[in-house]
């Protein structure tokens, strides 16, 4: 029998992408051609990674797959779209009107290639802002250390529960631009220098990962839940129900559509140097 390839898969700590690799981290599911080694980075880091192909299997931010598209190709499952009443926003520890806090208030975010401040910045875009990773800012909210703070991952769910209010929903900024269209926040990509064949692959085993969680969903529930473990499951289950769904499992003609809008948009508003083009596996 052949060696196995080793294939490098990287994904942030956050619950989704736990979730998504379950069943690949924990074998499974099985493959006759590759072996798996998985580990979990801060988002912004693996997007700044991607950058020297560090990574066969990535989980990326959408704004940052404008900045990789010559280096990976995105996957159909994998991605996390906010729809609805939910997704990132900036909280505070007092109310403020938003146009007001934006103004010469300094706000902590969690990188400068997630979506997240992306379109914050489709909002304004001359913003002040400190980078750091997204498991550090409300904290660096709460001890006044920034202005407000813009919220990733499950700091959605916790804010209210810090003391903090909620100043703007980029869901609401989205639904300005969108056209219905959901907003595309993070994805999974593969390295186009592995070939055709091996993309095509690896994307189809991501996919029966992704499967297996949502046919054992306590079981990668769990598992997730490892890594946030001041987290309920009750917050695990609305968390995933919102990150981790039908839309994860095939993005669609709806998710490249919005991607390609997301970028569109950045490109007229000169805060991506030129258009993209989109590659799908």
């Amino acid at each position: 029998m052949p060696e196995k390839q080793l294939i490098k898969i990287a994904h942030s700590p956050d619950s989704d992408d736990a979730f998504m690799f379950y069943a690949l981290k924990h074998q499974k599911i099985s493959s006759d051609k590759y072996d798996f080694e998985i580990v979990r980075k801060d988002i912004e880091e693996l997007n700044r990674l991607a950058l020297d192909e560090v990574y066969d299997i990535t989980a990326i931010s959408i704004h940052a797959y404008a900045h990789l598209a010559h280096k990976y190709v995105l996957t159909s499952s994998g991605a996390s779209m906010a729809e609805k009443d939910y997704g990132p926003m900036v909280v505070a520890k007092k109310d403020f009107d938003s146009k007001t806090l934006l103004k010469g208030k300094v706000i902590a975010v969690p990188g400068e290639w997630t979506t997240a401040f992306l379109v914050l910045k489709l909002y304004e875009p001359h913003i002040r802002h400190l980078a750091m990773p997204f498991d550090q800012i409300m904290d660096a909210v709460l001890q006044g250390k920034v202005d407000a703070g813009l919220l990733i991952h499950e700091g959605q769910l916790q804010f209210e529960d810090q003391g903090l209010k909620k100043i703007l929903s980029l869901g609401d900024v989205w639904r300005q631009y969108g056209k219905g269209l959901p907003l595309p926040l993070g994805g999974n990509a593969v390295k186009k220098s592995l070939g055709k064949e091996v993309t095509e692959n690896l994307s189809c085993l991501q996919k029966q990962s992704i499967e297996y969680a949502f046919e054992h969903k306590e079981e990668a529930r769990d598992y997730a839940m490892q890594f946030k473990r001041d987290l309920l499951a009750s917050e695990a289950d609305k968390y995933l129900s919102w990150y981790a769904n039908e839309r994860t499992l095939n993005m669609g003609d709806e998710g490249k559509k919005a991607i390609s809008l997301l970028f569109d948009l950045a490109h007229e508003k000169g805060l991506l140097e030129k258009k993209v083009e989109i590659e799908i596996v």
